[in-house]
């Protein structure tokens, strides 16, 4: 231990304490190679009261050994823990809540696990940090959240604790980066313990413990979606983003937010686009997981590049035989990073789409509804525009209204929304209910997921309304109202306030693009069934068997 002598403070009190910790581990353990049937024993010898403990819950990848095994500890020995987790999506990750064994959360997305985490709120056995972006959290992991306990997972480790952690990597060099460097203790669990690695994904000088979990990590498939699913209203609003957005910016570059509406735009590039003479001018660049509705695109020449957050099930073998589009290692295998997507989706692409639950008059959107503390993932990092890039392009040129030669240009962030949601709920609200949301459990601020003022354009079947060209936020209101439907934001809409808008180019309806209604049909959909995408993929896409109706 070395002591300063003005001051009598220790300067490697947490290294210190690390190896007082490690020793005491060391009885349920081979070298770094821990006993999985002594798991949560060697928990309880390695967790204090109060640790903050970042638990690899992924978009996909879960610790869920891990994370099982952290359920089972005493309660008498291990409690008040401040979880990190990215994404909440296993019963046992919000179990410990309800045991005392975890106090506080910091978390990204809790989308399965978000009825419970706004249930506990309420009834004040979690305490919620704060709901972050990806890249926030990450960030803040080497700042003031830095965990002491790292429990993190991977596809497989060799004894000297060096891991593989395949086409999901997702999160977990940087937890374990923030843990391992900040005199934290690091333990993975791995699918197989192995002699030799197709390659070192993490060495093992990071690594404190390994052990060999009971089952496979779990891994959900949560970027397939079912082209039988894919309705006429999603047709129609995909060809007139095609047509209003993609074809009139020259988007180039881009995000694809999960969801119908963005798998129905991917399945008309090799047909609609095609025959708009697109190909080889938009959609070339992608930052987004592997989805299996892009093959159409991928095989018909659209797609030069795709940089993955994480994997996709099924997905495996038709990546490493392209491996001219998406990165991938020696072995073949993607190599998937969140925390560097996330920031080329932030300042690489030129646009980004996605959806959301609801949108009030002023563009702001959420995923928090009443009830239902979801969280935002990664769409406030790529929903936003960063005003440090410095590159253009043309979308983002494009976006520059003002023609002073010290103006700036623009990310596109477009918000594409139908109307109304199952159930005949209208996604276009007068107040978002994240406004009672956040007021009901203390929060500083609203949890917005996308504010208003980034958003350049809303697409809907009424169709484009684009924010960027208002002069003021009454236009911008105004331009919103125009494609809400009979929603409450819509039934504000003025027909001559519209009609002035159109002429403008502020609003465009589908006649106003050269969009007939009448075509949007299933039929051009490059693929209308999974079995249709195996085929495109030449056998190579293998869905998961909830997908396969073949």
């Amino acid at each position: 231990m070395t002591q300063s002598t003005e001051t009598g403070r220790s300067w490697t009190a947490r290294r210190d304490d690390k190896a007082e910790r490690l020793r005491g581990t060391q009885a349920f353990a081979d070298g770094k190679t821990l006993d999985a049937a002594k798991m949560v024993e060697a928990l309880e010898a390695v967790l204090r009261p109060g640790d903050r403990v970042a638990l690899e819950g992924d978009n996909q990848k879960q610790a869920d050994f891990l994370s099982r095994s952290l359920a089972k500890v005493a309660p008498a020995k291990v409690h008040d823990l401040h979880l990190l987790i990215s994404s909440i999506s296993r019963p046992e990750q919000i179990d410990i809540f309800e045991t005392g064994v975890a106090k506080k959360i910091d978390f990204a997305y809790a989308g399965p696990q978000s009825l419970r985490v706004a249930q506990l709120l309420e009834d004040g056995l979690l305490e919620v940090g704060a709901i972050h972006t990806y890249v926030e959290l990450y960030a803040r992991m080497f700042v003031d959240l830095t965990p002491r306990v790292a429990l993190v997972a991977a596809e497989k480790a060799d004894r000297r604790g060096n891991l593989y952690t395949g086409a999901n990597t997702e999160d977990t060099p940087t937890i374990v980066e923030a843990c391992c460097f900040g005199g934290g203790i690091v333990i993975a669990q791995a699918n197989e313990i192995v002699d030799e690695l197709p390659r070192v994904d993490i060495p093992g000088d990071w690594i404190d413990f390994v052990v060999k979990a009971d089952r496979p990590a779990a891994i959900e498939p949560l970027f397939t979606r079912d082209p039988r699913l894919i309705t006429e209203q999603q047709v129609l609003m995909a060809m007139l983003a095609i047509r209003g957005v993609y074809e009139r910016h020259g988007v180039v570059s881009l995000n694809h937010g999960i969801g119908f509406n963005t798998a129905a735009i991917e399945l008309l590039l090799p047909t609609y686009a095609e025959r708009l003479g697109l190909r080889g001018k938009i959609c070339r660049h992608w930052t987004l997981n592997p989805h299996p509705t892009l093959i159409p695109a991928i095989e018909s020449g659209w797609v030069d590049s795709v940089h993955c957050f994480g994997g996709e099930v099924g997905m495996e073998d038709y990546i490493a035989a392209r491996s001219d589009v998406f990165f991938t290692g020696p072995d073949g295998s993607l190599r998937s990073n969140r925390v560097f997507c996330q920031l080329a989706g932030q300042y690489a692409v030129d646009m980004f789409i996605g959806a959301t639950l609801q949108i009030d008059g002023d563009g702001n959107s959420s995923t928090v509804t009443a009830g239902r503390l979801a969280g935002f993932g990664g769409a406030p990092n790529m929903g936003h525009d960063p005003r440090g890039r410095r590159h253009s392009s043309k979308a983002w040129l494009d976006m520059k209204t003002d023609p002073s030669p010290t103006a700036r240009g623009k990310k596109l962030v477009v918000q594409m929304a139908e109307t109304f949601q199952k159930g005949g709920v209208p996604t276009f609200v007068e107040e978002l209910d994240a406004v009672g949301v956040g007021q009901a459990a203390g929060m500083p601020i609203a949890p917005v997921m996308i504010y208003g003022d980034d958003v350049s354009h809303v697409v809907t079947e009424e169709g484009v309304a684009y924010l960027y060209l208002a002069a003021d936020e009454d236009e911008r209101r105004a331009a919103i109202a125009a494609v809400a439907g009979v929603s409450p934001i819509g039934l504000r809409h003025d027909a001559r306030r519209t009609d002035d808008l159109r002429r403008k180019g502020i609003v465009a309806y589908p006649e106003d693009l050269g969009v007939d209604p009448a075509e949007a049909t299933r039929s051009l959909l490059a693929a209308r069934t999974v079995e249709d995408l195996v085929d495109w993929s030449g056998g190579l896409y293998r869905p998961p068997v909830k997908f396969r109706s073949f």
